[in-house]
């Protein structure tokens, strides 16, 4: 099974965890369901999972509360660990460019650390 971090600002500030957290405590259980399963059988396909351009993936979850949840995360191989840079509500049926921007920038802010 591979581990599971989440992004953190420069200053500490857990953004996605803090997505996660401001959901209802069935949506959070769905969340955290599908990105278990995704943890444990990574890679995986559809339903559940889909590579995005640049290294990207998404966790798909199909909430309770009728909204799909997307979690955004990339492989890093060096840790084989899948670190998790954004988190949203979809709003459309197209994902938003700028949700991919962030995830993007994440990433390659992460990167230029290690």
């Amino acid at each position: 099974m591979r581990k599971v971090v989440f992004y953190r600002t420069p200053s500490g500030g857990e953004v996605v965890l803090d997505f996660v957290r401001e959901q209802d405590r069935e949506d959070r259980a769905v969340i955290g369901e599908d990105l278990w399963t995704v943890q444990t059988g990574f890679p995986l396909g559809l339903p559940v999972c889909r590579p995005l351009k640049g290294g990207l993936w998404e966790v798909r979850s199909s909430l309770p509360s009728r909204r799909e949840a997307r979690l955004l995360f990339y492989h890093d191989t060096r840790s084989d660990t899948l670190v998790v840079v954004h988190g949203f509500i979809k709003k459309r049926q197209k994902m938003s460019v700028s949700d991919l921007q962030i995830a993007r920038k994440r990433k390659a802010e992460l990167e230029q650390r290690d």
